[in-house]
C-alpha cells in the first residue's frame, strides 16, 4: 500500500559545532518532542489502517476482487458462517480497541479526518451486529448470485487475462456452489426465526435463477469466458479449461443453482412473510433506525424523515406546477403526468436511440465540467444497457466504477426493458446523477486518490455518495443543461423521486403501508411509469434505509456549501469547494462537516 506523503517539519538538533562545552549536546526543544511524537503516532496509526484493510480483504475476497487486489480471486466470501462472523466481529473490535490507544491529537489535520471515519466504520459495523440479516442473505435487488453472474460474464472486476486467472474462477465457482447450501440452511433458521423475506421479493427471485438454467452450456453467462480466450493462450489450454468450464457448468454449477430456485419455490416461498415493511420483523422497527443510521450516517429519527420527505414533496410538486403553466398545458398537475407519461412523442422508439441519446449527453456535459471542476477522473465511462438476465426487475439505471489499475472504464448501466420507463425528459437528470459529475466522479476520484489509507479510497456511504449524485443533478440547473422546461420538468420528477422515497421507505418500515399504499402514493405525487414504481417499491422493501440516504445527503452538502460560500463571501470558490468535498474519499456525514468547517475556518484566516 502506498503510504500517506506526511509533511512533517523535523527541528535541526542543537548540539552544532561552535556551541560552549557547558550546554548539552543533544538539547530537544519542546517543539521538537512535540514533532517527533506526531510523526511516532502517525506512523502507528497508517500501519493499523493498512493491517486493517489486509485483513478486512483476507475475510472479504470478492471485496478484494472489486478493489483490483488479485490476491484471493480463487476464494468466495462466505458471510453465512460462524467462523466468519467471529473473525468479523474480532476484526472491528480489536481495531477498534488498537485505534483507541493513538493520540488523535498528534496526528495531522488530514489524518485526523482518516481517524474519524475509520472510528465511524469500526462502531457502526459492531452496531449492526445486533440484527440478523445473515438469516435474509440475498434479495432480488441485491445478492451474491446477482454478484457471481456479473462477474462470471468476463465483463466486471474477475479478470480472465492469465489461465490462472480461468483457474481461479473455477475455484471461486466451487465455493460459491457450497455457499449455496449454506444460504438456504440460514434461510431455514430465517424462517423459524420468523426473520424471513416479504414474499412479493421471492417470487422476483425465482426468474432470475430460472434465466441462468440453460440447457445449452453456450447460452449461459458463466461461458462468456470461454468465448472470449486472450490471443496468446494455447491451443492446449484452451481445451482443457473449454472442457473444465463445461463440466463445471453442466455438472455442478447449474444444477446447484436449480436446487435453489426448486428451495424458493417449494420451502421458502410458503414460509414468506406478508407484512412488507420492515415494521412486521422481530423488533423491526428498532432494526429498521439503525438501517436508517447507517444508510444517512445520522442519527436521524424515522418519524423526522418521514416529515422531510413530506415537505420537499410539496415543495416540489408547486415548482412541477410551475413548469406545466410554463409550457401551457391546460389540464391540472395529474393531466400533466399522464400527458408526459403516455404521449410517444416523449418516448424513444428503440433501445439503440436510447443508448446513443446518453451517449451525446455525455459530450455535451463534458464541455461544462471544467468550469466547476479543478479535480476530474482520469478514469472514462462507458454506457451500456442493463443485462438481460436481470433487466426485468433492475433499477432504471447504475453506475459500476472502472477498474482500479485502468484496464476497465466505469459503466453506466442503462435499463432499456421497459422504453417507457426512460422518458426523453429524464435523460439529463439521470446522466447527470449516475454518471459525470455525479456518481463517475466520486467513485473513480476516490479511487485514483493517493496519500489516503486505502480504506479510504474503497470504502463508501450511502448518504455521501447518492447525496453527491443528487447534488450533481442541482448542479446541472447552474451549468446550464435545463434551459429546456421539459429536461428541468425531468430534474424535478427525479428529486421528486428521491423526496418519495423519504416517505415511502419510512411508511413501509416504520409506519406499517402496504407495497400497494407505497405504489399508489408515488403514482399520485409523480409522472413515473408504473412498472418502474413497482421496482422503486419493490427495492426499498429489499434494502431499507437505503433510498433515504439521497435526499438527507444532497441537503447536507448544500448546507455546507451555503454556510461556507455564506462565510467567505465573495472569496468563495466553488470548484475548490468541490475539491474539499471529493478528495478524502466517502465520508460519513458529521466528518464532511467537520472537514468543510476546517477547511472554511482556514480560509477565513487567509483572508486576514
Amino acid at each position: 500500500m502506498k503510504k500517506a506523503v506526511l509533511a512533517i517539519w523535523i527541528g535541526l538538533a542543537l548540539g552544532v559545532s561552535g556551541c560552549s562545552q557547558n550546554e548539552p549536546k543533544e538539547a530537544t526543544s519542546t517543539v521538537d518532542t512535540q514533532v517527533t511524537k506526531s510523526d511516532a503516532q502517525e506512523q502507528v496509526y497508517l500501519t493499523l489502517v493498512d493491517d486493517y484493510f489486509k485483513d478486512f480483504l483476507r475475510l472479504d475476497p470478492l471485496e478484494a476482487t472489486f478493489s483490483g487486489i488479485n490476491d484471493y480471486n480463487h476464494k468466495f466470501t462466505n458471510k453465512l458462517t460462524e467462523d466468519y462472523l467471529e473473525r468479523r466481529h474480532g476484526l472491528n473490535s480489536q481495531y477498534l480497541a488498537k485505534l483507541k490507544k493513538i493520540d488523535r491529537q498528534a496526528l495531522s489535520p488530514a489524518l485526523q479526518l482518516s481517524y474519524d471515519v475509520f472510528m465511524y466504520d469500526r462502531n457502526m459495523a459492531l452496531a449492526n451486529e445486533a440484527f440478523p440479516q445473515y438469516f435474509m442473505p440475498m434479495d432480488q435487488f441485491s445478492s451474491d448470485i446477482i454478484t457471481m453472474v456479473q462477474l462470471g460474464s468476463g465483463d466486471s472486476a474477475q479478470p480472465f487475462y492469465t489461465v490462472g486467472d480461468y483457474e481461479n474462477w473455477l475455484a471461486r465457482v466451487k465455493e460459491f456452489i457450497q455457499w449455496l447450501g449454506d444460504a438456504q440452511a440460514r434461510m431455514n433458521e430465517g424462517i423459524e426465526s420468523q426473520v424471513v423475506l416479504p414474499r412479493v421479493l421471492v417470487e422476483r427471485m425465482i426468474p432470475q435463477l430460472q434465466a441462468q438454467l440453460v440447457e445449452d452450456v453456450t447460452k449461459s453467462v458463466f461461458y462468456q469466458p470461454i468465448t472470449q480466450f486472450p490471443n496468446d493462450f494455447s491451443e492446449t489450454d484452451q481445451q482443457a479449461l473449454t472442457t473444465q468450464y463445461r463440466a463445471l457448468i453442466l455438472d455442478e454449477l447449474i444444477p446447484a443453482l436449480s436446487g435453489f430456485k426448486t428451495y424458493l419455490e417449494t420451502r421458502y416461498l410458503p414460509a414468506a412473510r406478508g407484512s412488507d415493511g420492515w415494521w412486521g420483523l422481530p423488533n423491526g422497527k428498532l432494526w429498521y433506525q439503525q438501517l436508517a443510521n447507517k444508510h444517512t450516517t445520522t442519527t436521524m429519527p424515522v418519524d423526522d424523515i418521514h416529515q422531510m420527505g413530506l415537505t420537499e414533496v410539496a415543495r416540489i410538486r408547486s415548482e412541477m406546477d410551475k413548469v406545466r403553466e410554463q409550457v401551457g398545458f391546460k389540464g391540472d398537475l395529474s393531466a400533466f403526468f399522464g400527458e408526459l407519461s403516455s404521449n410517444p412523442q416523449y418516448f424513444f422508439k428503440n433501445k439503440e436511440a436510447l443508448i446513443h441519446a446518453y451517449m451525446q449527453l455525455k459530450d455535451k456535459i463534458n464541455a461544462k465540467l471544467p468550469e466547476y471542476f479543478d479535480v476530474m477522473p482520469k478514469a472514462d465511462y462507458v454506457v451500456k444497457p442493463v443485462e438481460s438476465f436481470r433487466e426485468q426487475s433492475a433499477a432504471g439505471a447504475s453506475y459500476e466504477a472502472p477498474a482500479v489499475d485502468g484496464s476497465r472504464p466505469g459503466v453506466f448501466y442503462i435499463n432499456t426493458y421497459n422504453l417507457k420507463a426512460q422518458p426523453k425528459w429524464g435523460t439529463t437528470t439521470l446522466s447527470l446523477h449516475e454518471a459525470a459529475p455525479g456518481h463517475h466522479f466520486q467513485i473513480a476520484i476516490k479511487q485514483e486518490l493517493t496519500g489516503v489509507p486505502e480504506f479510504q479510497r474503497f470504502g463508501s456511504y450511502n448518504a455521501f455518495e447518492e447525496g453527491w449524485a443528487l447534488y450533481a443533478e442541482y448542479l446541472g440547473v447552474e451549468m446550464g443543461l435545463f434551459s429546456d422546461p421539459y429536461q428541468y420538468f425531468g430534474k424535478l420528477a427525479d428529486e421528486m423521486l428521491r423526496a418519495m422515497r423519504l416517505v415511502v421507505d419510512t411508511g413501509l418500515h416504520a409506519k406499517g403501508w402496504s407495497r400497494e399504499q407505497a405504489i399508489q402514493y408515488m403514482k399520485d405525487n409523480s409522472p413515473m411509469a408504473e412498472s418502474d414504481i413497482i421496482a422503486e417499491v419493490e427495492r426499498y422493501m429489499a434494502i431499507p434505509g437505503q433510498a433515504l440516504s439521497y435526499k438527507v445527503g444532497q441537503l447536507k452538502i448544500l448546507a455546507l456549501r451555503e454556510e461556507t460560500q455564506a462565510a467567505l463571501g465573495e472569496q468563495f470558490d466553488l470548484r475548490a469547494f468541490h475539491d474539499q468535498v471529493l478528495t478524502s474519499g466517502a465520508l460519513p456525514m458529521e466528518v464532511l462537516t467537520l472537514k468543510i468547517q476546517n477547511w472554511t475556518a482556514s480560509q477565513l484566516k487567509k483572508q486576514k
